[in-house]
């Protein structure tokens, strides 16, 4: 064998107890489990690395990543690699860079900057790809060929799609711009992809009605795919809203997957239990549902989110005209502050809540940190015109922490049956949400170990099998024979999140190493050089 880890305690990822053995690994795939009550000979290999008592588990997948740039650009990417974390979901909320044409790819770089960075302006990646198969060999191929960190599946991403076909306009798509985005679909998800995103607060995704989303959910369907929607508000009607994708992915016989789950804002506190009953009812009849969440409360997303829909149309240029004239951005502002925008999930905006994270332009690094509210009290003028004046300066790139959670929610939601683990992590800004570097370990330390929220054998389940099962891999997500060597080696009792959001770049603990494909990407505690990741296409 290439590799034996002696003496570990094995959580495979069943939900079932944990066990001690000795797990062999040869060509990248674990090759024998040998358990002490087994009898007969220990396995031995080129390789014997002694576990003493460290927790295997297999390598844990993030359902909702946006590494979609990172991968391309860091070879190192500890950011994930250190957490445990072996494959990532990416395309996600509905932008993405592929598939695209020149014209959407310059206008998908402006409009995700604050998530991704790429901005027009940003030579780090050479966006050589159009559709998904290319982006995807891409990814293959990365860092002159040796790969990328870890492992990455795809979503199709509907709002570029619609920005492919149909343009920024918020309009019903014609028959003829239906056809060429259900062709977008299927000729994405033949090369690979996994399912479809949609980012439905956000512009122009959100400009398409549910008749139209029912349309690509069928083709993604067709192939075995599922339907992960950022959905049209988590504040006000977000019990509605998640109804309205039940509702949909039903009448399109499509797998659903409800993106970073939450019921946040004051009208939603306590209110957990009123979405879970709601998708059990709809498990219990059938449906085909999961959901991911991450083990915070604030939110992130990018300031120009917050807009109404309405500010969004006609593309980032016509956003930032919007912005400069008086008059609508009056409008703006009522809406924001008064009517309750799309945008800001149908809740006026409470600027004491919009914590700056990041800013494209150094000389507003004087923002980050602060919330739009405590800028403004700095600078003495109102909020909004903080706000407005930042959305200018910056041209669209700052992203925000939303502290608008609630912890009861957040408990609630990750006992479920269906729940997996996501990030949601954005890697860009001076101060992002520590979920990007800690989701993993948080999951593990803060809500298994110290507050018994979940059991640790459920909690590795709901990190790796229940995800592996969503994107039907059949070989990934448990350690068993046969399996790929996607494995993480934890100490449970130290294990926790070192990222804080004082200090959110912070590496975790507790997690010494993390294979992939049977190589060391972490060992003993530090990044190796090592490429193992690939992407992961979709199997039927």
């Amino acid at each position: 064998m290439d590799l034996v880890l002696r003496d570990a305690r094995v959580i495979d990822g069943t939900g079932g107890p944990s066990y001690r053995a000795d797990v062999g690994i040869t060509g990248g795939r674990v090759a024998a489990i040998h358990q002490e009550s087994g009898g007969g000979g220990r396995p031995t290999g080129a390789r014997v690395l002694d576990a003493g008592g460290l927790a295997l588990s297999p390598g844990f997948i993030d359902m909702h990543a946006h590494s979609d740039l990172a991968l391309l650009r860091d070879p190192d990417h500890s950011a994930k690699a250190a957490q445990g974390v072996t494959l990532e979901v990416i395309g996600q909320d509905g932008l993405s860079y592929a598939p695209v044409d020149d014209t959407t790819l310059a206008q998908v770089r402006r409009a995700i900057s604050g998530w991704n960075g790429g901005a027009p302006e940003d030579t780090g990646v050479d966006f050589d790809w159009r559709t998904v198969g290319e982006y995807l060999d891409r990814l293959d191929h990365g860092f002159g060929g040796r790969g990328i960190a870890v492992n990455a599946a795809y979503l199709i991403p509907q709002g570029t799609v619609r920005m492919h076909a149909v343009g920024w306009d918020d309009r019903p798509a014609t028959d003829a711009e239906l056809t060429r985005m259900k062709r977008l679909v299927a000729e994405s998800m033949e090369q690979g992809a996994v399912g479809m995103s949609s980012g439905l607060t956000y512009t122009p995704g959100m400009y398409a009605d549910d008749a139209e989303l029912t349309e690509l959910c069928r083709v993604v369907a067709e192939y075995d795919g599922y339907y992960c929607p950022h959905h049209r508000s988590y504040g006000a009607g977000a019990l509605q809203a998640y109804e309205e994708m039940v509702t949909l992915t039903r009448h399109a016989g499509c797998a659903l997957h409800l993106a970073h789950a939450t019921m946040n804002f004051g009208v939603n506190k306590g209110k957990a239990p009123e979405l879970l009953a709601l998708l059990d009812r709809a498990l219990d009849s059938g449906a085909d549902i999961s959901l991911d969440t991450y083990p915070y409360t604030p939110g992130c997303t990018t300031l120009v989110a917050m807009l109404p829909s309405w500010a969004g149309e006609g593309g980032p240029d016509t956003v930032l005209d919007r912005l400069r004239d008086d008059s609508a951005a009056e409008r703006i502002r009522h809406h924001l502050e008064v009517v309750g925008s799309d945008g800001c999930h149908g809740v006026p905006i409470e600027w004491d809540t919009i914590e700056i994270s990041g800013v494209s332009a150094p000389g507003l690094a004087d923002h980050v940190g602060r919330t739009v509210a405590e800028s403004a009290r700095a600078r003495g003028e109102a909020p909004w015109t903080t706000a407005r004046r930042l959305l200018i300066d910056d041209r669209l790139g700052s992203t925000i922490l939303q502290h608008v959670g609630h912890e009861e929610n957040v408990r609630a939601i990750m006992r479920h049956r269906v729940h997996t683990g996501g990030s949601d992590g954005i890697l860009q800004g001076a101060k992002p949400h520590p979920r990007a570097y800690g989701t993993f370990p948080q999951y593990l330390g803060r809500y298994a170990r110290d507050l018994g929220v979940l059991s640790l054998e459920e909690c590795v389940s709901h990190l790796t099998a229940r995800p592996a099962a969503r994107l039907r891999l059949p070989d990934r997500g448990l350690v068993h024979e046969g399996y790929r060597a996607d494995l993480v080696l934890f100490d449970p009792d130290t294990v926790a999140a070192g990222s804080t959001f004082a200090s959110p770049r912070v590496l975790p603990l507790g997690i010494p190493y993390v294979l992939i494909d049977g190589h060391f990407v972490i060992e003993d505690g530090r990044r190796t050089d090592v490429l193992a990741g690939r992407s992961v296409r979709r199997s039927r």
